[in-house]
């Protein structure tokens, strides 16, 4: 209680890429809108004081904490904010119980919130000395220490290797399993230690620290993030109107990848093969790809908020079945 009530004290970070997420979803009086990951509230908020009239936002949030630290910047909005503690994947059965049949935008951050890096205690940070916990959602029964605790070698290498990207996963795995031999490994600043040294000096990544990879491999397996993100965005566009619009910020290649093939896939879900003159299996696209290359934040907002350095963001808007293809719309950000 003592950390969430210092964390409300501290001003609110602002919301990764806000000008932009506007402008693409373009916020309409008395719409309704989700905000697939509230984190802090901040891009909801943007959407509020955008729209000005009676909009509606149901946000979403798997971590609880989080969840009651978004209520409190958002309490000035009274019930134009629904809060639903879901993971964004079960964004149709929400809906559905909420009774809303189309919604008018939604926005997915998938980057962690400040208060889950700073302010949760659950070792998210490689520079914090916290439990190695990791879950976004704490009721969740598995958690980053079982991982490195009671992962063979090879499983934890192939982790390390397909969602960390990691060059060294074999080297750190094998450090990881010679040192939990000696003692348990409790900790995130433990862990970083650990992977520090398995990678050569020389071969630290400029700009980051060495453990980052590792660190980010986990957090994906824990809360199985990439399973999730899949799950939602198969379903995300089908709860959107007809000229509703879906922005979502990535931050690792991962994520960006997934969302770059599902928006493409909607927009030209034709699966006849290449040598075919003419479409001949009948499915239409279903959305209008915005940004046919990734959006980035500008410098100004990168020197100001230096996580936002990774970010990448990605818009469709929802269109009727066969009205048209992929394109590249130009946003005059305002």
């Amino acid at each position: 209680m003592e950390r969430m009530v210092l964390e409300m004290k501290n001003p609110f970070h602002k919301p990764v890429m806000v000008k932009e997420v506007i402008n693409l979803l373009r916020p309409r009086p008395n719409g309704i809108y989700v905000d697939a990951t509230l984190g802090l509230g901040g891009h909801t908020e943007a959407i509020l004081e955008w729209s000005y009239s009676r909009t509606k936002v149901i946000g979403f949030d798997r971590d609880s904490e989080a969840l009651s630290l978004a209520k409190n910047r958002l309490s000035r909005f009274g019930s134009q904010v629904v809060f639903v503690n879901e993971n964004f994947s079960q964004i149709d059965r929400v809906l559905k119980e909420l009774g809303i049949d189309r919604v008018d935008g939604i926005v997915a951050d998938l980057g962690m919130s400040s208060f889950q890096i700073e302010g949760s205690g659950r070792g998210f940070s490689f520079l914090r000395d916290e439990p190695l916990d990791m879950r976004m959602d704490p009721s969740l029964s598995f958690t980053a220490r079982d991982l490195v605790n009671e992962m063979d070698e090879e499983e934890l290498s192939k982790i390390l290797r397909v969602y960390g990207e990691e060059r060294w996963a074999k080297k750190i795995s094998r450090e990881i399993v010679k040192s939990r031999r000696e003692k348990p490994i409790e900790t995130a600043l433990q862990l970083a230690e650990i992977v520090s040294g398995a990678i050569p000096k020389k071969f630290h990544p400029p700009g980051i620290h060495p453990a980052t990879r590792t660190f980010q491999a986990l957090r994906i397996s824990v809360n199985n993030e990439l399973g999730n993100l899949e799950v939602f965005l198969e379903k995300a566009v089908s709860t959107l109107s007809v000229g509703g619009r879906i922005v979502v910020i990535s931050f690792h290649s991962l994520e960006d990848r997934l969302v770059k093939n599902a928006f493409r896939e909607l927009a030209s879900p034709c699966i006849c093969p290449p040598e075919m003159p003419r479409c001949g299996c009948g499915k239409k696209g279903v959305l209008k790809i915005l940004t046919r290359f990734p959006l980035r934040p500008s410098v100004e907002e990168i020197r100001e908020n230096p996580r936002a350095r990774s970010a990448k963001l990605r818009g469709g808007e929802r269109i009727q079945h066969g009205s048209g293809g992929s394109f590249q719309e130009e946003v005059e950000f305002r």
